[in-house]
């Protein structure tokens, strides 16, 4: 009986975990199970922001049909076990599930295991992002304080600030470096496991 209980007090703690915060989840935009999953130590002390550099998109429909296709390139092409954000938000201002809190993305090159990685569909160095998507973003990452996932010293970085690229896009770039936790030098958490 006692077996039963923990199974059962485990299955509620995970789907907690994984709808918290007011996430569209995985099932809901029609997304594939993972292939194979590791788990997340947590709580997680860095955040890193990136764009899909994709079209963008303002609808539910549009923006769960990107999030699929995205999906299945990362699983299809790329050998991905998983899409590889942790979380992606639309032009709509909703927070779609990727890899989620629980388990390890396919984001960061080298960070993937100590990070979670939010991720904004569009090309954010020729669009503006949304007050109301900036807000989304800025919930999630409370709540995920809020719910343990992530650390409260937090440290918030740009994509490109860890790897070669152009994500999250200058105009999304220049917007969070005005927001708390975010790390000017990034050599302070570079290389270190």
């Amino acid at each position: 009986m006692i077996l039963v209980f923990c199974i059962a007090l485990v299955v509620v703690q995970w789907c907690y975990a994984e709808a918290a915060c007011g996430v569209v989840s995985k099932k809901k935009w029609d997304g594939m199970k993972p292939l194979h999953v590791e788990y997340l130590p947590r709580p997680v002390d860095i955040v890193i922001i990136q764009h899909t550099a994709t079209p963008g998109c303002s609808a539910d429909n549009e923006c769960e049909e990107l999030i699929r296709n995205i999906q299945e390139n990362h699983m299809e092409q790329q050998k991905f076990w998983d899409i590889g954000m942790s979380f992606v938000v639309g032009g709509n201002a909703k927070v779609y599930e990727g890899s989620g809190w629980l388990h390890v993305g396919a984001h960061t090159y080298g960070y993937n295991r100590r990070s979670i990685g939010i991720s904004f569909l569009g090309n954010y160095n020729n669009d503006e992002p949304t007050p109301e998507q900036l807000e989304a973003v800025k919930n999630l990452i409370k709540c995920g304080v809020e719910q343990g996932h992530l650390s409260p010293d937090y440290h918030l970085l740009g994509h490109k600030q860890l790897i070669s690229t152009e994500s999250p896009g200058r105009k999304l770039y220049r917007e969070i470096r005005t927001w708390p936790h975010f790390l000017e030098d990034a050599s302070a958490i570079m290389n270190k496991s």
